[in-house]
């Protein structure tokens, strides 16, 4: 690995779970031991940032009251797609394909650094249908909703309620559980064993 030259194909690995659930932990400690990691929040928030990729196609659909110093004003556009149905999908007409073509062109740069497993940091894996053909594999992080609750509450002070409303925005865990081909069962899991689970994978998926 590492060598600069292109290998044999390189296996692609969604993770994915609800919020709470630990799966950018897991995704991170597959990174540790020698995965390509390439999380999509990530660059969904770079193509929205100041000088960002989609900033111009931004500001010609929604105006410039909709961009903040170089940047998406995500605090009003986040107010415009609840008072406007059309607006969200106004917003992922013009985000996605950008962050498609990042994804993409992180995934075959990570392809060409040999690595043999790259691994897709995706929150809402299976909100979105056009995963399935791009991803070899899916590894659903799971836990109880009551865990998602007490972690997501110790980390961010948010309210019971609206932690759940947040969930309800999400896949219900049964169907992120039916769209897996691995599952990790991260409650009650010291991160001893839970690091111990990553590296099974990792040896499982070839590194």
């Amino acid at each position: 690995m590492g060598s600069g030259q292109a290998g044999p194909r390189s296996v692609k690995l969604g993770v994915t779970g609800g919020i709470g659930s630990g799966k950018s932990t897991v995704a991170g400690m597959l990174r540790q031991n020698g995965a390509a990691l390439i999380d999509a929040d990530a660059i969904a928030r770079s193509v929205t940032e100041a000088e960002g990729a989609a900033i111009a196609a931004l500001r010609d659909e929604f105006g410039p009251d909709y961009i903040t110093d170089g940047a998406l004003d995500r605090a009003r556009m986040r107010t415009l797609v609840f008072s406007d149905p059309t607006a969200k999908q106004r917003l992922e007409a013009i985000v996605h394909p950008f962050v498609g073509r990042e994804i993409a062109h992180a995934a075959a740069q990570a392809h060409h650094a040999g690595h043999a497993l790259i691994v897709f940091d995706i929150p809402l894996l299976t909100e979105s249908p056009r995963w399935a053909r791009q991803l070899d594999a899916v590894l659903v992080v799971d836990c109880r909703e009551e865990t998602q609750i007490q972690r997501v509450q110790m980390r961010s002070g948010l309210t019971a309620d609206a932690v759940r409303a947040i969930m309800a925005t999400q896949s219900p865990r049964a169907t992120r559980r039916a769209a897996a081909d691995l599952v990790v069962y991260n409650d009650g899991l010291a991160l001893s064993d839970l690091q111990t689970k990553a590296r099974e994978i990792a040896v499982f998926f070839g590194l």
